[in-house]
C-alpha cells in the first residue's frame, strides 16, 4: 500500500489510506514537486510531520538545486537521469541550466548532454567551462564502454579475409579454432585438444576502408549525434579505417579535424533548425574516392526538407557505385524512434533499409558493413 501510494500521488481519491511520515513524505513531496497535478494535489503531497512543504521547483536555482539534492538522496541514478528529463521537459527549467551552480548539482548523462548543446549559443562564458566539464565526463564514460568492444569488433571484421592456418597466439581466431576442433572434446577433461589453429592475418598498417558518418543534429537527433559523435572519435583512432564525420542541418558542416575530440566536435555542432538530407550526402557523395570501400552512414528520422527525389537518387547513385550505406533513424538507447515513413520506405526498396540502433549493437552493424554481409538489423518493425 506505501508503494501503491506513492504511486497515485495521494489525496481523497487515492483509495489507499496511506498515510506516509518521515523519509516517505520526505521522497513524495519530491514527487509531486514534479508530477504534482494541480494546487490542491500538490499541497497535500507536499506535507510532512516537519510542516509545509511548498510543491512545486519554483523559478530560482536554489529551489531547483535542493530538489536536485533530495532525489538524487532518494532515488537510484537511473531514476535520477528521468526525473531531472522530464523536469527540463515538463517545467520548463532549460534555463536554469545556464547556471554553473546547477550544471554542478545535476546527475549527468546523454540526454542532458543534448540539452546543453541545444543551450550552447545561449550559454553564458561563466557557464561554458562547466558545461564542457560536464559534457567530457558523459564522454569520457561512454568511450570506456564502448571503445574496446569497437576497436576488437571492428579490427576482427578488417581482417577476416587474411585467415592463416599457422597463425601466432595473439592472432587466433578462437570461435573458428574451436568450432572446427569440436570433433577433439575429450569428455572427461571438459575439454577440446585444438589440433588445427584458425587465425586472422597479420593487420596491414594501409588504410582499408574509408568511412564517412553523416549526422543528422536536428534537435530530436540530440542523443545520437552524442553517441555518433563518440563512435567517430573510436573509428577516427583506428589506423585501418580513414574517418570522416559531417553534421548538417540546412547547411553542412565537416568536423573531421576536431574527431581526436568528441567534446569538440559535439560543440561545434547547433542542435535545432532545418533539415536538407540531399544536400549533406551531396557533400559525402564528392568526398568519396574509393566507392569499393567505402560506407557512409547517414544518421536521420528521414524527416527531409531538401529535395526528396535528388536525395534518392544520391542514394542509389553510391549504392550502384560499390558504397556500403547504412541508414540508422537512430543511435541511442531508447526504442523505436519518430520518422518519416515514408522515405524510409523508398530507402529499404533502393536495398538501404532505415533501422533504429543502440550503441550495443553499432560495432556489428559497422563489421557487417566492412565484410559486405547482411546488416544485423535489430528489430524489423522498424523497417517499412
Amino acid at each position: 500500500m506505501r508503494r501503491w501510494r506513492l504511486v497515485l500521488g495521494g489525496g481523497a481519491a487515492d483509495g489507499t489510506g496511506c498515510e506516509l511520515a518521515g523519509r516517505d513524505a520526505a521522497m513524495d513531496g519530491a514527487l509531486g514537486a514534479l508530477y504534482g497535478g494541480g494546487d490542491a494535489g500538490k499541497k497535500d503531497r507536499s506535507r510532512d510531520r516537519s510542516g509545509d512543504r511548498s510543491a512545486g521547483l519554483g523559478a530560482s536555482a536554489p529551489s531547483v538545486s535542493r530538489w536536485l539534492g533530495d532525489i538524487r538522496k532518494y532515488f537510484p541514478s537511473s531514476v535520477v537521469q528521468v526525473m531531472q528529463r522530464d523536469a527540463i521537459e515538463r517545467l520548463g527549467l532549460s534555463t536554469l541550466l545556464l547556471e554553473p551552480e546547477m550544471l554542478e548539482a545535476v546527475e549527468a548523462d546523454v540526454h542532458l548532454v543534448g540539452t546543453l548543446l541545444s543551450l550552447n549559443k545561449a550559454m553564458p562564458e561563466t557557464t561554458k567551462e562547466t558545461a564542457r566539464a560536464v559534457v567530457r565526463k558523459v564522454v569520457e564514460d561512454l568511450e570506456k564502454r564502448l571503445a574496446t568492444r569497437t576497436r576488437a569488433t571492428l579490427t576482427g571484421a578488417l581482417d577476416r579475409s587474411a585467415r592463416v592456418n599457422r597463425p601466432r597466439h595473439h592472432d587466433i581466431d578462437w570461435n573458428r579454432t574451436i568450432a572446427v576442433n569440436l570433433k577433439n572434446y575429450l569428455p572427461e577433461y571438459k575439454t577440446i585438444v585444438p589440433e588445427r589453429l584458425v587465425g586472422y592475418g597479420r593487420a596491414s598498417q594501409s588504410v582499408k576502408k574509408e568511412v564517412i558518418l553523416c549526422i543528422d543534429q536536428s534537435g530530436s537527433m540530440a542523443a545520437s549525434v552524442v553517441y555518433a559523435s563518440v563512435f567517430g572519435a573510436v573509428l577516427g583512432s583506428m589506423r585501418s579505417l580513414n574517418t570522416r564525420l559531417v553534421v548538417f542541418d540546412t547547411n553542412v558542416v565537416d568536423l573531421t579535424d576536431q574527431l581526436d575530440d568528441p567534446v569538440d566536435v559535439l560543440f561545434g555542432t547547433q542542435l535545432g533548425g532545418g533539415t536538407d538530407i540531399n544536400r549533406a550526402l551531396a557533400y559525402c557523395q564528392s568526398q568519396i574516392t574509393r566507392p569499393a570501400d567505402t560506407i557512409v552512414v547517414l544518421i536521420s528520422d528521414l524527416y527531409e526538407g531538401g529535395i526528396r527525389n535528388e536525395m534518392l537518387k544520391r542514394v542509389a547513385a553510391m549504392k550502384a557505385s560499390g558504397v556500403q550505406f547504412v541508414t540508422l533513424l537512430a543511435l541511442s538507447d531508447e526504442g523505436t524512434p519518430a520518422y518519416d515513413r515514408e522515405h524510409a520506405a523508398a530507402l529499404s526498396a533502393l536495398d538501404a533499409p532505415a533501422f533504429a540502433c543502440t550503441p550495443d549493437l553499432f560495432p556489428e552493424v559497422m563489421a557487417a558493413a566492412i565484410e559486405k554481409r547482411p546488416l544485423p538489423i535489430p528489430d524489423m518493425s522498424n523497417r517499412t
